[in-house]
């Protein structure tokens, strides 16, 4: 089983500090897992998980101790230890073996030689370990052919892949972000087994499949393991709203395209100019309403009126079901909401007012709904592309210019609440609250500029109409 040795350059001085210590502890150790697979693919991460032929736990503490480092998280129950070091982590486990009996989801852990312990990993990609001691400083131990596949672009498991995902279902998930991440071919095997076992990711916590979903999407082709995903069935486990967008309805001649499709293309998109994962996000759920509006209207074809309206409520639910951080559901539902708007802008007259809705509306995230416009087109007709992207650019040339003379990219009220009850003797109420908008809708009709002393002026222009119709209703 085992192949002839290679060796692998090493360059981070904290992997030769680690050696030192194993050295002199008498203790033999190995980088494993991914920062193995980055370093033969060229590239080094942050996060280091070293394997420890002994006691995971206590050797993190010798090498603490060398580092000065006082923070040593350890998890007794699982042997394993996490340092911080820098922007990434250091983690320590010691070899192992995992046995599972047939009641129960918590394994047996015991005590395992080096290919024991890399055969219960989740693919031969992340198999492979390079020893850190003096005698055999980079040497490389791929029993499994973990570099042959990394160079073949293959994802294969260790062990038999429904062995593989029932010890850990999540694997099918990390399967996927994996193929997307590499870019990488999965073996038909371990295809047809997550295939077959999807229904085994439902007894994972949802925080576990979210967090490997956002790492599909921070792939460089996230349509890669999205594609996977709805081929296997996972994606109606994970995200079933965004599985309901694949299929091509038609009525008489009036096709419609496949939803799914046009939203991978987007994201792949998206992908190619930004490393945001949530504006990346956004583009993978603007769409995600055309299944529940998806209309035929005789003579038109297809419509899905409302669509991005719709969206934009779903976002709630679809963030407290995927456990995503509640402190982006306004920047996202912001972008669903407001997909279409440009799109009015290019068909239309731009004119300064629409300009500064759409920037009131859209607030800091202007820049990024504008990308998520051009990300948008995905026409194959070239000469209608450049027809949009030039109308794009059009809109963006406004968008500029009224920023520059209007300053309403980060709208601040000019008068404030308190103002406004003093200069119209009315304390705390609903009626402040219309005077604003009175004032706003003037700042946004181009009737008076966003400027504390022409919106004081409106006011007291205003404010007497407004309280005496407030009175007689």
């Amino acid at each position: 089983m085992t192949q002839p040795a290679a060796h692998i350059t090493i360059t981070h001085s904290l992997l030769r500090r680690i050696g030192t210590v194993a050295d002199r502890t008498g203790t033999t150790v190995y980088v494993v897992g991914g920062y193995v697979r980055d370093l033969v693919l060229g590239t080094e991460v942050q996060d280091i998980d070293i394997l420890v032929m002994g006691d995971g736990i206590a050797f993190a503490h010798e090498v603490a101790r060398e580092l000065a480092i006082g923070t040593v998280v350890a998890y007794e129950r699982f042997g394993t230890a996490m340092i911080p070091v820098g922007d990434g982590k250091l983690e320590f486990v010691g070899a192992r073996k995992e046995k599972y009996t047939e009641d129960s989801r918590k394994p047996d852990v015991v005590p395992a030689t080096l290919e024991e312990d890399l055969l219960r990993r989740d693919f031969t990609v992340n198999a492979m370990a390079v020893a850190l001691n003096a005698g055999a400083f980079g040497t490389l131990h791929d029993p499994l052919g973990g570099r042959a596949d990394l160079e073949a672009r293959l994802l294969r498991t260790p062990l038999d892949p429904e062995q593989t995902f029932d010890d850990d279902p999540l694997r099918m998930m990390r399967a996927v972000r994996f193929a997307a991440q590499l870019d990488c071919q999965i073996e038909p095997a371990v295809l047809d087994a997550v295939g077959s076992m999807k229904d085994r990711i439902s007894i994972v916590s949802q925080e576990r499949i979210t967090d490997e979903f956002l790492k599909l999407l921070k792939a460089p082709r996230p349509s890669i393991g999205l594609h996977l995903m709805y081929q296997t069935g996972l994606m109606h486990r994970v995200f079933p709203e965004i599985a309901q967008m694949a299929g091509v309805d038609q009525v008489k001649d009036h096709h419609h395209k496949d939803v799914f499709r046009h939203t991978c293309k987007v994201v792949d998109n998206i992908s190619a100019v930004t490393e945001n994962v949530w504006l990346r996000f956004a583009a993978l759920v603007h769409d995600i309403a055309k299944p529940r509006t998806k209309a035929y209207q005789e003579g038109v074809g297809w419509t899905f009126h409302g669509h991005e309206e719709i969206g934009a409520r779903m976002m709630k639910k679809v963030f407290q079901r995927l456990r995503l951080p509640h402190a982006q559901l306004p920047y996202v539902e912001k972008l669903v909401r407001l997909h279409l708007r440009p799109m009015v802008l290019v068909d239309e007259e731009v004119t300064d007012s629409a300009v500064r809705r759409l920037m009131f509306e859209a607030g800091p995230a202007i820049d990024d709904l504008m990308v998520l416009c051009r990300a948008d087109i995905t026409s194959k007709n070239p000469s209608l592309v450049t027809r949009y992207l030039r109308n794009y650019d059009l809109v963006m040339v406004k968008i500029r210019e009224v920023e520059e003379k209007d300053r309403i990219r980060n709208w601040q009220p000019p008068v404030r609440g308190e103002e406004i009850m003093a200069v119209c003797g009315i304390g705390p109420s609903r009626l402040v609250g219309q005077l604003k908008d009175a004032i706003e809708e003037a700042i946004l009709d181009g009737k008076i500029p966003n400027e504390h002393d022409a919106a004081m002026a409106y006011l007291l222009e205003i404010k007497d109409e407004i309280l005496k119709k407030a009175s007689l209703s």
